[in-house]
């Protein structure tokens, strides 16, 4: 009788372990409402649920870095609109880059968060996930064009000088309101019947519909690669190139200079201070360009080859994890653009004390951007 119980608990036992979880032959697509079923790509049928543990984890991830994002540009919108000598033309560029990523991140995390906690699935109806891709699509556009913009205007104050068009109020402004209307135009064209907004990944959020075949989805997929990827890159690249390439030659016309006058330096202690502005100044450029392949590259290679080449690599795993990398580039912008500017860590510096910054107020005019002071100390040394 004994060793009948045992077997028998042994049994019950054995069966718990094999019908916990999802039973054999779940797909991913059966974890997901009804009213969503329409709207997921058959390419997410073959693959079964994913472990539980990763909508929590990804869950997670999203809280830090929305919590991250949002204080972080919150702060840097505070303190630019506070402070009276951050507002510059040029600024504005940095304020708008700020507010569209606080927006990316609000618009986004939350919803997230919610279907990672709830079942790792989109709940909220199709309508919601178009409205979310839109969302994300809008000031994550808004984002890349304002880095572009302000690529240019360092390029235009640095490598030009002088020669260059002043950046006014006025001309901010327009390059700002061109920067949302390209973005809004790309991001509306899937409502019109160009492109579509779909479930991705683990399904527990939306995005671009890149994986469909036909001529209408995989044009405009192609197109936005090139409109909104390879387009920036391009002008990002070309700006900052010449950026580092004027500041060298730069500092080797004056190494050249002081080497027929038969003395050590040109620079004097305040030229010695912008030298060392233009090193930062390099240094900002190449983490540009760092920040933009490392964090736009992942999703752009899924994107293009969901459209062209082998799709069965694409896992939801390897979805999720490029579009999660994407949201990191709300918390690196205001580090890169904002806290590299010297006056913003001395507003920084003032308001909150208790972060232990140390900087020493600027001895040139850096009235327009961290490129300004450079500009002018570069001028006054060849004159």
């Amino acid at each position: 009788m004994v060793n009948t119980n045992m077997n028998q608990t042994s049994n019950r036992t054995i069966n718990i372990q094999i019908t916990w979880g999802y039973p054999p032959g779940v797909s991913l697509v059966d974890t997901v409402p009804e009213d969503m079923r329409a709207t997921i790509h058959p390419h997410w049928n073959k693959f079964p649920p994913v472990n539980p543990m990763w909508h929590y984890i990804l869950g997670l991830s999203y809280i830090i870095l929305g919590t991250i994002s949002v204080f972080g540009n919150g702060l840097v919108l505070h303190l630019f609109s506070k402070t009276k000598e951050l507002k510059t033309p040029a600024n504005m560029f940095v304020v708008n880059l700020a507010f569209s990523d606080l927006c990316m991140m609000i618009s986004q995390f939350p919803w997230f968060v919610y279907n990672s906690f709830n079942g790792g699935v989109w709940l909220f109806g199709p309508f919601l996930c178009e409205l979310y891709s839109c969302t994300a699509s809008v000031f994550g556009l808004g984002s890349i064009t304002t880095m572009a913009a302000i690529s240019y205007d360092r390029y235009n104050v640095i490598v030009n000088g002088m020669n260059g068009p002043r950046m006014t109020y006025k001309k901010a402004a327009g390059l700002i309101t061109f920067c949302w209307c390209y973005a809004i135009l790309w991001s509306i064209f899937p409502f019109l019947g160009w492109g579509a907004f779909i479930p991705e990944g683990i399904l527990d959020s939306c995005g671009f519909d890149y994986l469909t075949r036909d001529t209408r989805i995989v044009s405009y997929t192609c197109c936005v690669f090139v409109s909104n990827y390879c387009t920036p890159l391009l002008i990002i690249s070309y700006c900052y190139y010449h950026i580092v390439k004027a500041i060298f030659h730069h500092e080797r016309t004056l190494r050249e200079q002081a080497k027929k006058m038969n003395v050590t330096s040109l620079r004097s202690n305040v030229d010695q201070n912008a030298q060392s502005a233009e090193i930062r100044i390099a240094k900002v450029a190449l983490a540009n360009i760092a920040l933009w392949v490392g964090m736009w590259t992942p999703y752009a290679t899924i994107v293009l080859q969901g459209a062209l080449g082998n799709q069965d690599n694409i896992t939801p795993m390897v979805t999720i994890l490029p579009a999660l990398i994407c949201k990191c580039a709300s918390i690196a912008n205001p580090v890169v653009y904002a806290i590299s500017h010297p006056k913003y860590r001395l507003a920084l510096q003032k308001e909150l004390p208790w972060f232990c910054i140390n900087e020493k107020p600027p001895t040139g005019t850096d009235t327009q951007s961290t490129g300004s002071a450079v500009t002018a100390a570069s001028s006054d040394t060849a004159t």
